[in-house]
């Protein structure tokens, strides 16, 4: 056989093995197959390089979303209820209030220390917690109620004197809603002063107002009544947290799964440490008063109720009915704390009223 014969048979070989390598038909049908099963080894070979591509990034983005929320999370939570938050006496100036000095003290921690959580956009972290932020819109509520009676009484000679312009500031700024971002297109495209600019603003009003009550410049008036008084304002506060706190048991007690009700334990629970924590400085500021009225006991079991109702943590807030055997009510083991207080609170204005 001539070495051109044997190439050729040789070249019609390998076309065979070549067109049967993927069970192709023999003849035209064999080669047309093995045509189509080059063309279409080539034409998906770009789209599965893509879709290798693709896969992981589609995998990738949704687990980088949940460990920025997660992590986030984790680091930003901070639910501080420290009962014995105070503040050095070295940073109360001479003559100044202590009560005053701890409330500008709350707000700085809670903003500039912590992160203010309550008004915290989508991309945010602390958008997605809840515990906090209604923890801390409960300790702004109280010490905005007490930026009224430091306005409205304390700071002031029998209500007839003008109101100090650093508590009138300083009060206007602790009302302003704690969840205002700079900008809300769904209610306007104006831009806005932010929750912890204003809180930033009150603390600085607080601080002025406690130099210049050091300097004699200004009025704290340490009087039985403006005493009895502030505390009645207090205890009806109270009053209000404990008509909500009945309210959502009697709509909604021995639901399982109560998305709310850890809402408002939060909220009552940083009400109830802000007027803790101030009340406590407040005893200091009226050391003599209480004295003179033989308050000291009452004034520290009003103080331990208070601490109790504070302390309460359970992992998970549950609102079982009030007479359940296996599901926990933590709204009602609250409320009983609070009303005790707010008892103890009425208790000792009608000791002052004598």
């Amino acid at each position: 056989m001539a070495f051109s014969d044997r190439l050729e048979a040789m070249r019609d070989w390998f076309r065979h093995k070549w067109m049967y390598r993927k069970g192709g038909g023999g003849g035209a049908q064999g080669a047309a197959a093995a045509g189509r099963a080059q063309d279409g080894d080539r034409a998906p070979s770009s789209s599965r390089s893509w879709l290798g591509w693709l896969k992981p990034v589609i995998i990738l983005i949704p687990l980088a979303i949940v460990l920025y929320y997660g992590v986030g999370m984790a680091i930003v939570q901070n639910v501080d209820d420290n009962p014995d938050f105070t503040v050095a006496e070295s940073d109360i100036p001479q003559g100044g209030s202590k009560a005053v000095a701890v409330a500008a003290a709350l707000v700085d921690r809670e903003v500039n220390q912590h992160s203010w959580t309550a008004n915290d956009p989508f991309f945010q972290p602390g958008w997605a917690l809840d515990n906090m932020p209604n923890f801390q819109q409960g300790i702004v509520t109280a010490l905005a109620r007490f930026s009224f009676e430091l306005m409205d009484q304390l700071g002031r000679l029998r209500g007839s004197s003008e109101a100090d312009p650093d508590l009138a500031a300083a009060n206007g700024r602790l009302q302003y809603p704690g969840d205002v971002w700079l900008w809300n297109p769904s209610k306007s495209l104006a831009l806005k002063s932010s929750s912890e600019s204003q809180y930033r603003e009150a603390r600085e009003h607080l601080l002025a107002y406690n130099r210049r009550l050091a300097k004699g410049d200004a009025i704290f008036d340490r009087r039985a009544d403006n005493l009895m008084a502030t505390l009645d304002r207090f205890a009806a506060d109270m009053g209000s947290a404990s008509a909500a706190t009945d309210e959502h048991i009697e709509k909604h007690a021995g639901v399982w799964i109560d998305v709310q009700a850890d809402n408002l334990f939060y909220f009552n629970k940083g009400r109830l440490y802000a007027y803790y924590v101030v009340m406590k400085a407040l005893g200091e500021d009226f050391s003599e008063v209480i004295k003179e009225r033989n308050l000291e006991k009452a004034w520290v079991q009003m103080l331990a109720s208070l601490r109790k109702g504070v302390e309460l943590e359970p992992w998970v807030v549950v609102n079982g009915a009030p007479d359940a055997q296996f599901q926990p009510s933590h709204l009602s083991a609250q409320g009983f704390y609070l009303l005790r207080a707010r008892v103890q609170l009425r208790e000792i204005t009608d000791i002052l009223l004598k």
